[in-house]
């Protein structure tokens, strides 16, 4: 089985059509995505901008993380639930989409970027935690973390308007 007909097969479920068909829910769970973006993006934000050593220098650093991550991981897990079932409810037309290709490709190295600062820096965030500018690792994370979420961004908008 292909992913196409995966995804065909997906859409064509009867909760999908559904949601797809509906003319209050579809629009309702789009503006609920979009707000998850908000949430989570903002959030993560206010961390990378820390990060970078642009904004917040006196924050250390670990206290900005417990502040912000559980409601930046509530609107993640919002964003990624309700971004599920917009794509459900279009499969074949996302995946079709070179810019949903792009979303998704960003997405994986945005997780990785996360993964490996989890791996490797918070361990030794102590060292680092209180200084004005973090060091370069740290700040090459957060530049790339607001680089490619601004991506995700992008291409998800543009393709939102290319289906």
């Amino acid at each position: 089985m292909s992913i196409v007909e995966i995804c065909q097969w997906l859409q064509d479920t009867a909760w999908a059509t559904s949601l797809r068909e509906s003319e209050l829910v579809f629009p309702l769970l789009e503006g609920s995505h979009l707000l998850g973006i908000a949430i989570s993006f903002g959030t993560l934000l206010i961390l990378d901008l820390r990060l970078t050593g642009l904004l917040f220098r006196y924050e250390a650093v670990s206290r900005l993380t417990r502040a912000v991550m559980p409601v930046s991981v509530a609107g993640f897990t919002w964003m990624f639930l309700s971004g599920g079932l917009l794509f459900a409810s279009q499969a074949v037309k996302a995946w079709g989409s070179v810019y949903f290709r792009i979303k998704l490709a960003l997405m994986l190295l945005a997780g990785i970027n996360a993964l490996v600062f989890e791996l490797t820096l918070r361990r030794h965030v102590r060292d680092w935690d209180s200084e004005i500018i973090p060091p370069l690792r740290a700040r090459l994370a957060g530049y790339l973390a607001i680089t490619l979420w601004a991506g995700v961004i992008c291409a998800g908008r543009t393709m939102a308007y290319n289906l």
